[in-house]
C-alpha cells in the first residue's frame, strides 16, 4: 500500500542487518540530478509508479524505493516480485548486491552522524563499504503521523581480507 503522500506504507525492517539482494528483480530508473541533490525528485518518483502500474508488475513494498545519486545523475531503484517484463528498466541485480540496512530518525540535514556510524560498523567488521542508497520511509507531509523524519540508509558493501586482518 502506498500512501496518499507517495510514502511506503510498508517497509522492511533491515535495521542493522545484512541484506543480499543478489539476482533480485527491480525496476531501475534513471535520474537526473546535480551534485547528488535530486532534481524532480517527486516527477521521477510518479513516473516509476506509473510504469510499473502499466507493466503490471508487483512490488514487495509497494512505493519503497532505493535512490543514488551522484554528480549530474542517479537511479531509483525499486523491488519487485519475481517476474519478467520486456521494459528497458526491468533488471536483475548484480550477483554481489550486499547491503547494510540503517534506520535514521531524522531528515536529509541530520544524516551525517548515521552515516559515520553505520561506516565505522562496516570497518570494524572487515567490509569496503561502497555505494549508498536512501529510501525514504516519511516525507514532511505524513512524517508527524507517522512518528517523524526516517531514512532508511542501505550501503552497499564487499568483504575486504585486508580489513579483516587488521580488526581480527
Amino acid at each position: 500500500m502506498i500512501l496518499e503522500c507517495g510514502c511506503p506504507g510498508e517497509y522492511p525492517d533491515w535495521h542493522g542487518q545484512d541484506v543480499d539482494l543478489a539476482f533480485h528483480t527491480a525496476h531501475v530508473l534513471p535520474i537526473a540530478s546535480f551534485l547528488h541533490m535530486p532534481l524532480s525528485f517527486e516527477t521521477y518518483r510518479q513516473r516509476q509508479q506509473d510504469e510499473i502500474e502499466q507493466l503490471e508488475l508487483h512490488e514487495r513494498w509497494p512505493g519503497f524505493a532505493l535512490t543514488r545519486t551522484g554528480w549530474l545523475r542517479g537511479k531509483m531503484i525499486r523491488l519487485l516480485e519475481d517476474k519478467e517484463s520486456p521494459s528497458r528498466h526491468f533488471q536483475h541485480l548484480p550477483m554481489d548486491f550486499q547491503l547494510q540496512g540503517f534506520l535514521h530518525e531524522g531528515g536529509i540535514g541530520t544524516l551525517r552522524k548515521s552515516v559515520r556510524e553505520q561506516q565505522m560498523r562496516l570497518l570494524d567488521n572487515g567490509r569496503m563499504p561502497k555505494e549508498m542508497y536512501l529510501a525514504y520511509l516519511t516525507c514532511p507531509r505524513c512524517s508527524e503521523e507517522r512518528g517523524g523524519e526516517r531514512i532508511l540508509l542501505l550501503r552497499r558493501w564487499r568483504s575486504s581480507g585486508r580489513l579483516a586482518k587488521k580488526t581480527g
